[in-house]
């Protein structure tokens, strides 16, 4: 694929940390803590800056679906590594969304491979053993992490497509969890099932209900 402006603007962003001690950059994002169900999951990833370039790569809200699907093959085939972590609903009300995307970020960044040198994360700054820093809005200011995010989404769509096939009901398929119209009616009708947050459904209303695509 192409690599316009955006993507170089990227690129660049993450080439301005490189120096003698940072030789290997990883971008770490998440997806899903604000569905009413299923896991979050969280990718690391540490793309090549100098060569096997991919365009397009970006926050994965801002890419049709099919497009993910093609960057995320890409994105496999070159990464120098990468690693996909997801942490499930129950342990989810157990430790409260924000530990458990920092908990699943941190296993993410374990399963690399490779040591990355510096690990550049959207927003947060998990506890690792690497050094980290935190990029506000940074899957569409990072190369990295925007890969991290296509990664994530696309590995995490596939789960919730899989549940969709065991609850039907809910429209996993096509609302990924999230507090949807569809998702709230079937919630009233049927209850919660295995896979939903208790947590999150204690504190939803109707009034809230929306569709995030």
């Amino acid at each position: 694929m192409e690599i316009n402006e955006k993507t170089k603007e990227k690129i660049e962003f993450d080439n301005a940390f490189l120096c003698d001690g940072v030789k290997l950059i990883a971008g770490v994002d998440e997806v899903g803590r604000g569905p009413l169900a299923g896991p979050v999951v969280c990718a690391a990833v540490i793309m090549p800056l100098d060569e096997k370039l991919i365009g397009g790569i970006d926050d994965s809200k801002k890419v049709r679906e099919k497009k993910r699907e093609e960057l995320a093959a890409l994105i496999r085939e070159n990464a120098i590594a990468y690693s996909v972590a997801q942490i499930e609903p129950d342990e989810i009300d157990e430790l409260n969304i924000l530990r458990a995307t920092e908990k699943c970020m941190a296993q993410a960044i374990a399963g690399l491979k490779i040591k990355p040198d510096l690990v550049l994360v959207d927003a947060l700054e998990p506890e690792t053993g690497c050094k980290v820093k935190g990029v506000i809005k940074g899957d569409a200011q990072s190369y990295n992490i925007g890969a991290a995010s296509i990664l994530a989404k696309v590995y995490r769509d596939a789960i919730m497509c899989e549940y969709d096939k065991t609850y039907p009901e809910y429209g996993f398929a096509k609302n990924k969890g999230y507090g949807t119209k569809v998702h709230i009616e079937a919630l009233k009708e049927s209850g919660f099932c295995k896979i939903h947050r208790k947590t999150f459904i204690k504190n939803f209303s109707v009034e809230k209900a929306r569709n995030p695509f």
